[in-house]
């Protein structure tokens, strides 16, 4: 069984594994944290492991939190020394918060703090995929964020949305859920008078993320639609669906799913792309160390499943090292695909645009049969 619209995120058979994401606009007012609300959600995720499903929570929060109790300005995001200090401070509030509400339900929480790098390195990457998957099998609620204390501007996700849908990836889950302040995507503005709510979008295309605008409607997190439908991409990739709906009433999963309010993105194939698991994690990437610009005959080989030769390669941009993850794009800069590269960037160099045969003389080796191998590398 499939998910084929928003219910299905609340049926074990159709969703054995959600992640839910909160936002901190939801989780923090201006009198401080929503508890009477936050307890509502809590009893919506007991209620959902009580019927079978695994959920795992991606929740926002700790900055907003921390910048309250230090006095900062800006909800602690007037710099990144700022966050920092405020997510060290929000952090064991927050933690301590999902621990008091999930124990009250018999639900033991786990905290897990990952940066963009822990999700982007392969190992590292693993290494989340079984933390979560033992901390499920045991029976606990893992409650996710980024680890702001550490995270640089950089070398971050800088939202939670996308963050949810990477997680969403490594723990193999079915769908994940973006609790925010709106109640999915319009077609235009939302506070546009005749502006539609779209139940449902079947891939993310060009026309679907010019409906979006980038900002945070409430000013305190660091996301906006922008960042949503970038996530609704990633989940697309691992085959996993996703819902945008709104937080800001009681009972947010019962609202979205029950009364059907939100937009359910699903995969463009009506069978479900679901791309294996090395793909899937390249697929999603958000940091890639270069790219490689190719002709419109290696842009066609590539649409037919073919590997990239150094042939059919006119330029090659940023620096990086064999086995490192680079964008392949066309001459219009459009990107055709993510893969890892056979080459450093000066061996790419030196055989971009040269047969197979030219190789080994420029190399001082035998050339490799292909500069991004087929098997490493998804085209997006």
């Amino acid at each position: 069984m499939t998910i084929a619209r928003l219910s299905d995120l609340t049926s074990k058979a159709a969703c054995p594994r959600l992640v839910v994401k909160v936002g901190s606009s939801l989780l923090v007012g201006s009198g401080g944290v929503r508890r009477d609300w936050l307890q509502g959600l809590v009893t919506e995720i007991a209620a959902a492991r009580a019927r079978g499903q695994d959920v795992i929570v991606v929740s926002s929060g700790a900055i907003a939190l921390g910048a309250a109790r230090l006095g900062l300005e800006k909800g602690g995001r007037g710099s990144l020394a700022d966050a920092q200090a405020a997510a060290a401070v929000g952090q064991i509030a927050l933690s301590g918060l999902w621990a008091e509400l999930l124990a009250a339900h018999g639900i033991t929480a786990a905290q897990l703090l990952l940066t963009l790098e822990d999700l982007e390195d392969r190992r590292r990457y693993l290494n989340a995929t079984a933390t979560l998957t033992r901390l499920l099998d045991a029976g606990a609620v893992p409650v996710i964020n980024e680890n702001d204390s550490v995270a640089t501007q950089e070398i971050r996700f800088g939202d939670n949305d996308r963050l949810a849908a990477r997680v969403a990836q490594a723990a193999r889950a079915s769908a994940v859920l973006l609790l925010s302040d709106v109640d999915g995507l319009f077609d235009t503005n939302p506070a546009n008078p005749g502006a539609r709510r779209l139940e449902e979008v079947r891939g993310v295309t060009a026309e679907i993320h010019a409906m979006a605008s980038g900002g945070s409607a409430s000013g305190m997190g660091s996301g906006g639609m922008t960042s949503k439908l970038q996530a609704a991409e990633i989940a697309e990739r691992a085959g996993i669906a996703l819902a945008i709906a709104s937080g800001l009433h009681d009972a947010p999963i019962e609202r979205a799913c029950g009364q059907g309010i939100g937009t359910l993105f699903l995969p463009k194939d009506v069978r479900g792309r679901k791309d294996a698991g090395r793909k899937a994690w390249l697929g999603g990437r958000l940091r890639l160390k270069g790219a490689l610009v190719v002709d419109a005959g290696a842009a066609k080989a590539l649409e037919r499943g073919g590997s990239l030769l150094a042939a059919g390669i006119v330029r090659v941009e940023g620096e990086f090292q064999r086995g490192d993850a680079v964008a392949v794009q066309n001459e219009q800069g459009a990107v055709l695909a993510h893969g890892l590269a056979e080459y450093d960037a000066a061996d790419c160099l030196r055989v971009l645009g040269r047969k197979n045969a030219e190789q080994a003389e420029l190399l001082g080796y035998a050339p490799r049969s292909a500069v991004v191998h087929r098997d490493q590398m998804v085209l997006i």
